[in-house]
């Protein structure tokens, strides 16, 4: 039987169906804003299933916001590297023109000198010309970070119909 949540807007009261309430990543992925690898490293390993002090989590961080949105993730897609930032490259559907990026859209970036390295998050919205990304492990912690559109590798978009 599914939970029934009473709403009031204004004067009107009204019943919403609790699973046709759709949370966005941003929404889940703020709850854990401020959690630091060293600090809160019990913590952040048993959420992410990885130890964040040995581990690049950004992927991580995707994944379970991802799995706790109901949306396949790299692992439910089956695929061979869901740790890597650049795995998203291959996940949901391209959005092809910066312009057209989305509250909650994924994005990767390069990161160091091999090919394989890459960093990922979620698009917050923009600041001063640059994209507030809200990811882990920027700066050791899940925080909101500023940067350049133009160095963003890839946009994906996915939805709780994403097929595995």
């Amino acid at each position: 039987m599914a939970a029934l949540i009473t709403v009031v807007v204004g004067a009107c009261t009204g019943n919403i169906d609790a699973n046709e309430i759709e949370v966005s990543s941003i929404d889940i992925a703020k709850r854990y804003v401020g959690l630091h690898e060293y600090y809160n490293r019990d913590e952040l390993e048993i959420f992410l299933n990885v130890d964040p002090f040995s581990t690049q989590w950004c992927a991580a961080f995707v994944n379970k916001v991802l799995q706790i949105q109901g949306i396949p993730n790299l692992y439910d897609v089956g695929y061979a590297y869901p740790l890597t930032a650049r795995g998203f490259l291959q996940w949901g559907e391209s959005v092809d023109f910066q312009d057209e990026i989305q509250i909650g859209d994924i994005v990767i970036f390069p990161r160091g000198s091999e090919g394989w390295q890459g960093h990922v998050g979620f698009y917050a919205g923009t600041s001063g010309g640059k994209w507030i990304i809200l990811g882990g492990n920027q700066d050791d912690s899940v925080s909101y970070k500023l940067y350049p559109p133009y160095m963003a590798i890839g946009i994906r978009r996915g939805s709780p119909y994403l097929e595995i």
